[in-house]
C-alpha cells in the first residue's frame, strides 16, 4: 500500500517537472499529453493505495487490476467523500483523452493548446488548465494520504 503512495508521489514530482520545466521550455502538445499520462499514473496508484489499505483493514475482500473497476469502486465506497467520485471521473475522462486523438495549436508559443473531442464534447488542454488540475491533484493526494497514513506525532 505504502509502495502505491510512494509511486504516486514519484508521478507528481515527475508532473511537477514536466509542467515547471519542461513545458516551459518546449511547450508542445506532446509534453501536454506527457502531462496527461502522469496524472492518470498518479490518480490510479492512489485509487490502488485507498483501496489496498481498505482490504488491508478487512473491508474488502479482492481489489480489482484493472484501473476503470477501481475508479467504479471508489465512487461506490465512497460517495459523500468531497474528492473521491470527483476524481474517479475525472480519472476516466483523462484515460479517454489520453487515448484520444487530438489536434495541436499555438506550438512553441505561451498559448499552446491541445484540443481533443471525447464523448462529443471538446476539450482543450493549454498550460492554465494543466496547472489547475496539477494542484487539484495534489490536494487529492493529500486527502487520500490522510485517509491511509497514521497522523503524525509531533
Amino acid at each position: 500500500m505504502d509502495d502505491y503512495l510512494d509511486d504516486a508521489q514519484e508521478e507528481i514530482k515527475r508532473a511537477d517537472h514536466l509542467i515547471f520545466v519542461s513545458l516551459k521550455y518546449t511547450r508542445t502538445c506532446d509534453v501536454l499529453k506527457h502531462i496527461v499520462d502522469r496524472f492518470i499514473n498518479c490518480i490510479g496508484f492512489t485509487f490502488t493505495a485507498l483501496l489496498e489499505h481498505l482490504k488491508e483493514e478487512g473491508k474488502l475482500e479482492t481489489v480489482p487490476k484493472a484501473p476503470i473497476p477501481q475508479a467504479r469502486m471508489i465512487k461506490e465506497l465512497f460517495p459523500d467523500d468531497e474528492f473521491l467520485p470527483v476524481f474517479a471521473d475525472f480519472f476516466m475522462k483523462l484515460r479517454k483523452i489520453s487515448k484520444a486523438d487530438f489536434s495541436r495549436a499555438c506550438e512553441f508559443r505561451r498559448h499552446v493548446t491541445m484540443t481533443v473531442v471525447v464523448d462529443e464534447e471538446v476539450i482543450e488542454i493549454n498550460i492554465d488548465t494543466v496547472n489547475e488540475d496539477f494542484k487539484r491533484i495534489k490536494d487529492f493526494y493529500e486527502h487520500v494520504s490522510k485517509m491511509i497514513l497514521p497522523p503524525e506525532d509531533d
